[in-house]
């Protein structure tokens, strides 16, 4: 079941935590979308040690990826959206990876509110 979250207190968690909730955040948020275009091939624990790995390289990626993921599962059930994964690859690549996370967020709890059944 995908979960909504509230943005701002995820960014407010995030920043007073110092970054640890922006980890959770990051994985729950790769397994929602994974989730809501039923691809099992998508692991936010795998995307966060991409992320360590690559010293932060595969984060770009990523968001580039979910972008192209969440249009696919909203053409999938039905629902009208616009492809972002280009603003959300230059918001990423000028350091603005927790923009792109609140705006994926939120496309997330659109999608979840529709109460669109997982294909």
């Amino acid at each position: 079941m995908i979960q909504q979250r509230n943005i701002a207190v995820a960014i407010v968690l995030s920043i007073v935590t110092c970054g640890i909730y922006s980890i959770y955040w990051f994985i729950v948020l790769s397994d929602d979308i994974g989730r809501a275009n039923n691809n099992p091939n998508i692991s936010g624990g795998i995307a966060f040690l991409l992320n360590i790995v690559t010293c932060g390289i595969y984060g770009i990626y990523w968001s580039y990826k979910m972008g192209k993921e969440m249009y696919s599962a909203n053409q999938k059930a039905g629902i009208a959206s616009s492809d972002n994964s280009i603003l959300y690859l230059l918001l990423s690549l000028f350091g603005f990876q927790i923009i792109t996370w609140a705006i994926l967020q939120n496309e997330v709890n659109t999608f979840a509110s529709r109460n669109v059944p997982q294909a």
